[in-house]
Protein backbone atom coordinates (compact mmCIF):
# COMPACT_ATOMS: atom_id res chain seq x y z
CA UNK A 1 0.00 0.00 0.00
CA UNK A 2 2.91 2.64 1.03
CA UNK A 3 4.56 1.56 -2.55
CA UNK A 4 0.81 2.30 -4.36
CA UNK A 5 0.69 5.55 -2.72
CA UNK A 6 4.38 6.69 -3.34
CA UNK A 7 3.80 5.94 -6.88
CA UNK A 8 0.53 8.00 -7.33
CA UNK A 9 2.21 11.09 -5.29
CA UNK A 10 5.15 10.32 -8.09
CA UNK A 11 2.48 10.66 -11.04
CA UNK A 12 0.60 13.35 -9.55
CA UNK A 13 3.59 15.31 -9.74
CA UNK A 14 4.55 14.84 -12.92
CA UNK A 15 1.08 15.39 -14.31
CA UNK A 16 0.66 18.83 -12.22
CA UNK A 17 4.38 19.73 -13.49
CA UNK A 18 3.90 19.30 -17.28
CA UNK A 19 0.17 20.66 -17.17
CA UNK A 20 2.06 23.56 -15.70
CA UNK A 21 4.54 24.14 -18.19
CA UNK A 22 1.50 23.63 -21.31
CA UNK A 23 -0.19 26.40 -18.75
CA UNK A 24 2.48 28.71 -19.26
CA UNK A 25 3.07 28.07 -23.00
CA UNK A 26 -0.04 28.04 -24.18
CA UNK A 27 -1.09 31.51 -22.31
CA UNK A 28 1.87 32.76 -24.28
CA UNK A 29 1.37 31.07 -27.82
CA UNK A 30 -2.39 32.53 -27.21
CA UNK A 31 -1.23 36.38 -25.84
CA UNK A 32 0.76 36.75 -29.69
CA UNK A 33 -2.05 35.07 -31.50
CA UNK A 34 -4.79 37.12 -29.22
CA UNK A 35 -2.76 39.98 -29.98
CA UNK A 36 -2.33 39.81 -33.38
CA UNK A 37 -6.18 39.30 -34.16
CA UNK A 38 -7.11 42.22 -32.13
CA UNK A 39 -4.14 44.59 -33.62
CA UNK A 40 -6.93 46.30 -35.87
CA UNK A 41 -9.20 46.94 -33.25
CA UNK A 42 -9.23 49.40 -30.85
CA UNK A 43 -8.16 46.78 -27.84
CA UNK A 44 -5.91 47.77 -24.78
CA UNK A 45 -3.57 44.81 -23.35
CA UNK A 46 -5.57 44.19 -20.49
CA UNK A 47 -8.64 43.32 -22.58
CA UNK A 48 -6.37 40.91 -24.67
CA UNK A 49 -5.04 39.32 -21.33
CA UNK A 50 -8.08 38.77 -20.74
CA UNK A 51 -9.43 36.65 -23.30
CA UNK A 52 -5.92 35.03 -23.36
CA UNK A 53 -7.24 33.42 -19.48
CA UNK A 54 -10.83 33.15 -21.04
CA UNK A 55 -9.35 30.84 -23.63
CA UNK A 56 -6.39 28.75 -21.84
CA UNK A 57 -9.42 26.60 -19.81
CA UNK A 58 -10.67 25.36 -23.20
CA UNK A 59 -7.25 25.22 -24.69
CA UNK A 60 -5.80 22.66 -21.95
CA UNK A 61 -8.59 20.78 -21.61
CA UNK A 62 -8.02 19.26 -25.41
CA UNK A 63 -4.92 18.37 -25.24
CA UNK A 64 -5.69 17.14 -21.49
CA UNK A 65 -4.64 13.28 -24.24
CA UNK A 66 -0.84 15.04 -24.51
CA UNK A 67 -0.38 15.54 -20.85
CA UNK A 68 -1.42 12.80 -19.98
CA UNK A 69 1.23 10.69 -21.97
CA UNK A 70 3.97 12.69 -21.30
CA UNK A 71 3.02 12.81 -17.53
CA UNK A 72 3.23 9.45 -17.83
CA UNK A 73 7.09 8.92 -19.77
CA UNK A 74 7.93 11.36 -17.47
CA UNK A 75 7.56 9.31 -14.33
CA UNK A 76 8.46 5.74 -15.63
CA UNK A 77 11.79 7.53 -17.22
CA UNK A 78 12.61 8.63 -13.81
CA UNK A 79 11.81 5.31 -12.46
CA UNK A 80 13.89 3.61 -14.98
CA UNK A 81 17.08 5.69 -14.40
CA UNK A 82 16.89 5.39 -10.85
CA UNK A 83 16.49 2.04 -10.69
CA UNK A 84 13.48 1.67 -8.93
CA UNK A 85 11.04 -0.30 -11.36
CA UNK A 86 14.56 -2.87 -11.23
CA UNK A 87 14.00 -3.11 -7.30
CA UNK A 88 9.96 -3.04 -7.54
CA UNK A 89 10.01 -6.10 -9.71
CA UNK A 90 12.97 -7.48 -7.49
CA UNK A 91 9.89 -7.68 -4.84
CA UNK A 92 7.57 -9.47 -6.54
CA UNK A 93 5.42 -6.52 -7.84
CA UNK A 94 4.64 -7.12 -11.75
CA UNK A 95 4.60 -4.00 -14.33
CA UNK A 96 0.26 -4.33 -14.27
CA UNK A 97 0.22 -4.02 -10.52
CA UNK A 98 2.76 -1.11 -10.33
CA UNK A 99 0.86 0.32 -12.88
CA UNK A 100 -2.74 0.48 -10.70
CA UNK A 101 -1.68 3.77 -8.87
CA UNK A 102 -0.77 5.63 -11.50
CA UNK A 103 -4.07 4.10 -13.13
CA UNK A 104 -6.34 5.43 -10.23
CA UNK A 105 -4.76 8.79 -9.84
CA UNK A 106 -5.20 9.23 -14.28
CA UNK A 107 -9.21 8.09 -13.44
CA UNK A 108 -9.47 10.52 -10.79
CA UNK A 109 -8.41 13.47 -13.00
CA UNK A 110 -10.72 12.00 -15.75
CA UNK A 111 -13.59 12.28 -13.08
CA UNK A 112 -12.45 15.69 -11.98
CA UNK A 113 -12.15 16.84 -15.61
CA UNK A 114 -14.85 15.80 -17.23
CA UNK A 115 -17.41 16.60 -13.47
CA UNK A 116 -15.79 19.70 -12.72
CA UNK A 117 -13.68 21.20 -15.69
CA UNK A 118 -15.80 20.59 -18.38
CA UNK A 119 -18.61 23.06 -16.93
CA UNK A 120 -15.76 25.85 -16.42
CA UNK A 121 -14.29 25.74 -20.16
CA UNK A 122 -18.03 25.47 -21.35
CA UNK A 123 -18.91 28.84 -19.48
CA UNK A 124 -15.38 30.46 -20.00
CA UNK A 125 -15.39 29.63 -24.16
CA UNK A 126 -18.94 30.95 -24.32
CA UNK A 127 -17.61 34.30 -22.27
CA UNK A 128 -14.45 33.97 -24.59
CA UNK A 129 -16.50 34.29 -27.99
CA UNK A 130 -19.20 36.73 -26.69
CA UNK A 131 -16.82 39.14 -25.60
CA UNK A 132 -14.25 38.86 -28.38
CA UNK A 133 -16.93 39.52 -31.11
CA UNK A 134 -18.08 42.40 -29.18
CA UNK A 135 -14.49 43.70 -29.40
CA UNK A 136 -14.72 43.19 -33.23
CA UNK A 137 -17.55 44.30 -34.46
CA UNK A 138 -19.42 45.93 -31.09
CA UNK A 139 -22.35 43.78 -30.88
CA UNK A 140 -23.12 40.08 -30.13
CA UNK A 141 -24.89 37.37 -32.12
CA UNK A 142 -26.07 34.95 -29.66
CA UNK A 143 -28.99 31.47 -29.68
CA UNK A 144 -30.37 29.68 -27.47
CA UNK A 145 -32.79 27.11 -26.69
CA UNK A 146 -35.63 26.85 -23.83
CA UNK A 147 -38.95 25.39 -23.27
CA UNK A 148 -40.33 28.60 -24.72
CA UNK A 149 -38.73 27.91 -28.09
CA UNK A 150 -36.11 29.65 -29.41
CA UNK A 151 -34.42 32.73 -28.77
CA UNK A 152 -32.08 34.71 -30.97
CA UNK A 153 -30.26 38.09 -30.94
CA UNK A 154 -28.48 39.59 -33.54
CA UNK A 155 -26.08 42.87 -32.80
CA UNK A 156 -24.22 45.33 -34.46
CA UNK A 157 -24.05 48.99 -35.14
CA UNK A 158 -27.75 49.13 -36.61
CA UNK A 159 -28.47 48.14 -32.83
CA UNK A 160 -29.80 44.65 -30.91
CA UNK A 161 -32.72 42.81 -31.90
CA UNK A 162 -33.75 39.68 -29.84
CA UNK A 163 -35.57 37.21 -31.84
CA UNK A 164 -38.20 34.49 -31.12
CA UNK A 165 -39.77 31.62 -32.60
CA UNK A 166 -41.64 28.66 -31.60
CA UNK A 167 -39.65 26.49 -33.70
CA UNK A 168 -37.55 26.18 -36.30
CA UNK A 169 -36.05 24.26 -39.15
CA UNK A 170 -32.98 22.32 -38.57
CA UNK A 171 -30.56 24.98 -39.67
CA UNK A 172 -32.27 27.59 -38.11
CA UNK A 173 -32.30 29.62 -40.95
CA UNK A 174 -35.94 29.72 -41.21
CA UNK A 175 -38.18 30.24 -37.76
CA UNK A 176 -42.17 30.18 -37.41
CA UNK A 177 -44.70 32.27 -35.03
CA UNK A 178 -42.11 34.74 -34.61
CA UNK A 179 -41.45 37.94 -32.66
CA UNK A 180 -38.84 40.52 -32.79
CA UNK A 181 -38.25 43.22 -30.71
CA UNK A 182 -35.48 46.09 -32.29
CA UNK A 183 -33.51 48.00 -29.83
CA UNK A 184 -31.74 51.53 -30.98
CA UNK A 185 -28.06 51.78 -30.95
CA UNK A 186 -25.88 52.25 -27.97
CA UNK A 187 -25.38 55.50 -26.99
CA UNK A 188 -22.07 57.05 -26.58
CA UNK A 189 -22.29 56.62 -22.71
CA UNK A 190 -22.30 52.91 -23.56
CA UNK A 191 -25.96 52.38 -22.75
CA UNK A 192 -28.13 50.76 -24.50
CA UNK A 193 -30.85 52.19 -26.61
CA UNK A 194 -34.46 52.25 -26.06
CA UNK A 195 -36.93 49.58 -27.99
CA UNK A 196 -37.99 50.91 -31.55
CA UNK A 197 -40.16 48.47 -32.94
CA UNK A 198 -42.01 45.32 -32.36
CA UNK A 199 -42.18 42.78 -35.17
CA UNK A 200 -44.56 39.80 -35.50
CA UNK A 201 -44.72 37.69 -38.02
CA UNK A 202 -45.92 33.50 -38.97
CA UNK A 203 -42.32 32.94 -40.68
CA UNK A 204 -39.14 34.67 -41.27
CA UNK A 205 -36.32 32.86 -43.91
CA UNK A 206 -32.88 34.20 -43.63
CA UNK A 207 -31.99 35.03 -47.00
CA UNK A 208 -28.38 37.08 -48.38
CA UNK A 209 -28.40 39.88 -45.80
CA UNK A 210 -31.96 40.02 -43.96
CA UNK A 211 -34.59 38.02 -42.88
CA UNK A 212 -37.23 37.89 -45.35
CA UNK A 213 -41.00 37.87 -43.31
CA UNK A 214 -44.34 36.57 -44.08
CA UNK A 215 -47.40 37.95 -42.39
CA UNK A 216 -45.97 40.98 -40.87
CA UNK A 217 -47.98 42.95 -37.47
CA UNK A 218 -45.55 45.61 -36.88
CA UNK A 219 -45.89 48.10 -33.90
CA UNK A 220 -43.68 51.35 -33.34
CA UNK A 221 -42.42 51.73 -29.97
CA UNK A 222 -41.55 55.11 -28.52
CA UNK A 223 -42.44 57.75 -25.66
CA UNK A 224 -46.19 59.40 -26.38
CA UNK A 225 -47.80 56.87 -28.96
CA UNK A 226 -50.21 54.71 -29.19
CA UNK A 227 -48.83 51.83 -31.29
CA UNK A 228 -51.74 50.13 -31.76
CA UNK A 229 -52.90 53.09 -33.37
CA UNK A 230 -50.16 52.70 -35.87
CA UNK A 231 -49.37 49.26 -36.03
CA UNK A 232 -48.57 48.31 -39.94
CA UNK A 233 -49.82 45.25 -41.86
CA UNK A 234 -47.42 43.66 -44.32
CA UNK A 235 -47.69 40.64 -46.35
CA UNK A 236 -43.77 40.58 -46.44
CA UNK A 237 -41.06 42.84 -45.09
CA UNK A 238 -37.46 42.56 -45.12
CA UNK A 239 -35.45 43.10 -41.80
CA UNK A 240 -31.66 43.99 -42.17
CA UNK A 241 -29.37 41.26 -40.58
CA UNK A 242 -25.85 40.73 -40.64
CA UNK A 243 -26.22 36.76 -39.45
CA UNK A 244 -25.55 34.04 -42.02
CA UNK A 245 -26.53 30.40 -41.43
CA UNK A 246 -22.57 29.85 -40.78
CA UNK A 247 -23.09 32.27 -37.66
CA UNK A 248 -25.76 30.81 -36.55
CA UNK A 249 -24.90 27.22 -36.46
CA UNK A 250 -21.68 28.44 -34.46
CA UNK A 251 -23.89 30.25 -31.90
CA UNK A 252 -25.33 26.74 -30.96
CA UNK A 253 -24.24 24.02 -32.61
CA UNK A 254 -20.60 23.76 -30.83
CA UNK A 255 -21.93 21.36 -27.95
CA UNK A 256 -18.27 22.24 -26.38
CA UNK A 257 -19.93 25.35 -25.04
CA UNK A 258 -22.82 23.55 -22.90
CA UNK A 259 -21.71 21.85 -19.47
CA UNK A 260 -22.01 18.62 -19.44
CA UNK A 261 -24.34 18.11 -16.48
CA UNK A 262 -26.79 20.39 -18.41
CA UNK A 263 -26.54 18.63 -22.14
CA UNK A 264 -29.17 16.33 -21.56
CA UNK A 265 -31.50 18.88 -21.34
CA UNK A 266 -30.38 21.04 -23.49
CA UNK A 267 -30.27 17.63 -25.96
CA UNK A 268 -34.31 17.13 -25.39
CA UNK A 269 -34.93 21.17 -25.67
CA UNK A 270 -32.77 21.09 -28.83
CA UNK A 271 -35.34 17.98 -30.19
CA UNK A 272 -38.36 19.80 -29.42
CA UNK A 273 -37.89 23.08 -31.05
CA UNK A 274 -36.89 20.56 -34.70
CA UNK A 275 -33.55 20.58 -34.65
CA UNK A 276 -30.93 18.13 -35.12
CA UNK A 277 -29.19 16.96 -31.54
CA UNK A 278 -26.96 14.04 -32.76
CA UNK A 279 -23.91 16.56 -32.66
CA UNK A 280 -24.82 17.10 -28.87
CA UNK A 281 -25.22 13.10 -28.36
CA UNK A 282 -21.95 12.21 -29.65
CA UNK A 283 -20.41 14.96 -27.38
CA UNK A 284 -22.01 13.91 -24.34
CA UNK A 285 -20.89 10.23 -24.70
CA UNK A 286 -17.70 11.18 -25.60
CA UNK A 287 -17.43 12.96 -22.39
CA UNK A 288 -18.44 10.32 -20.34
CA UNK A 289 -16.16 7.98 -22.05
CA UNK A 290 -13.04 10.32 -22.04
CA UNK A 291 -11.41 9.34 -18.38
CA UNK A 292 -11.57 5.51 -20.06
CA UNK A 293 -9.44 7.44 -23.18
CA UNK A 294 -7.10 8.66 -20.23
CA UNK A 295 -6.43 5.75 -19.10
CA UNK A 296 -5.71 4.34 -22.51
CA UNK A 297 -3.05 6.95 -22.94
CA UNK A 298 -1.34 5.94 -19.57
CA UNK A 299 -1.23 2.46 -20.56
CA UNK A 300 0.24 3.06 -24.26
CA UNK A 301 2.74 5.25 -22.54
CA UNK A 302 3.46 2.89 -20.16
CA UNK A 303 4.03 -0.51 -22.29
CA UNK A 304 7.01 1.50 -24.29
CA UNK A 305 8.80 3.38 -21.20
CA UNK A 306 8.00 0.78 -18.39
CA UNK A 307 11.49 -1.25 -18.70
CA UNK A 308 14.84 -0.62 -17.33
CA UNK A 309 17.15 1.80 -19.04
CA UNK A 310 19.93 -0.24 -19.81
CA UNK A 311 17.83 -2.14 -22.54
CA UNK A 312 18.47 1.40 -23.88
CA UNK A 313 16.54 3.20 -27.40
CA UNK A 314 15.02 5.09 -24.60
CA UNK A 315 13.83 7.77 -27.51
CA UNK A 316 12.67 5.42 -29.82
CA UNK A 317 10.74 4.06 -27.42
CA UNK A 318 9.39 7.43 -26.20
CA UNK A 319 8.47 8.53 -29.69
CA UNK A 320 6.54 5.51 -30.57
CA UNK A 321 4.60 6.17 -27.10
CA UNK A 322 3.60 9.52 -28.05
CA UNK A 323 2.98 9.15 -31.99
CA UNK A 324 0.56 6.13 -30.97
CA UNK A 325 -1.24 8.02 -28.55
CA UNK A 326 -1.53 10.62 -31.17
CA UNK A 327 -3.04 8.17 -33.93
CA UNK A 328 -5.37 6.82 -31.01
CA UNK A 329 -6.71 10.69 -30.71
CA UNK A 330 -7.12 11.65 -34.22
CA UNK A 331 -9.00 7.75 -34.58
CA UNK A 332 -10.89 9.09 -31.83
CA UNK A 333 -11.50 12.68 -33.50
CA UNK A 334 -12.49 10.82 -36.99
CA UNK A 335 -14.88 7.89 -34.95
CA UNK A 336 -16.79 11.58 -33.65
CA UNK A 337 -17.10 13.32 -37.14
CA UNK A 338 -18.28 10.04 -38.28
CA UNK A 339 -20.91 9.75 -35.39
CA UNK A 340 -22.13 13.04 -35.89
CA UNK A 341 -22.25 12.73 -39.64
CA UNK A 342 -24.47 10.30 -38.39
CA UNK A 343 -22.75 7.49 -40.43
CA UNK A 344 -21.94 5.24 -37.68
CA UNK A 345 -23.99 4.97 -34.21
CA UNK A 346 -23.41 7.35 -31.16
CA UNK A 347 -23.02 5.05 -28.96
CA UNK A 348 -20.15 3.55 -31.18
CA UNK A 349 -18.55 6.29 -32.50
CA UNK A 350 -17.95 7.64 -28.61
CA UNK A 351 -16.94 4.36 -26.90
CA UNK A 352 -15.34 2.01 -29.07
CA UNK A 353 -12.28 4.39 -29.50
CA UNK A 354 -11.30 4.71 -25.47
CA UNK A 355 -11.75 0.77 -25.47
CA UNK A 356 -10.17 -0.16 -28.34
CA UNK A 357 -7.48 2.22 -27.13
CA UNK A 358 -7.37 0.51 -23.42
CA UNK A 359 -7.13 -2.99 -25.16
CA UNK A 360 -4.68 -2.38 -27.53
CA UNK A 361 -2.90 -0.69 -25.10
CA UNK A 362 -2.85 -3.10 -22.90
CA UNK A 363 -2.07 -6.18 -25.05
CA UNK A 364 1.21 -4.42 -25.86
CA UNK A 365 1.86 -3.85 -22.55
CA UNK A 366 1.51 -7.54 -21.54
CA UNK A 367 3.39 -8.57 -24.71
CA UNK A 368 6.37 -6.36 -23.28
CA UNK A 369 6.34 -7.33 -19.63
CA UNK A 370 5.64 -11.12 -20.40
CA UNK A 371 6.64 -11.81 -24.04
Amino acid sequence: MILHAYFARRFAKSFFLIFGIFFLLTAMIDLVEQNRKMSNYDVSLDQVLGLVLLNLPAGLYEILPLIMILATVSLFLALARSSELVVARAVGRSGLKTLLAPLAVALLIGLVSVGMMNPIVASTSKRFEAVAESYRSGGVDTLSVSAEGLWLRQGGSNGQTVIRAARANPQATELFDVTMLAYAPSGPDGEGGGPLRRIEAESAKLVSGAWALRGVKLWPLGEGINPEALAEYHDSYSLPSTLTEERIRDSFGDPSAIPVWELPAYISQLESAGFSARRHMVWLQMELARPLFLLAMVVVSAAFTMRPARFGKTGQSVLVAIMLGFSLYYIRNFAQVLGENGQIPVMLAAWAPPVAALLLSTGLLLQMEDG
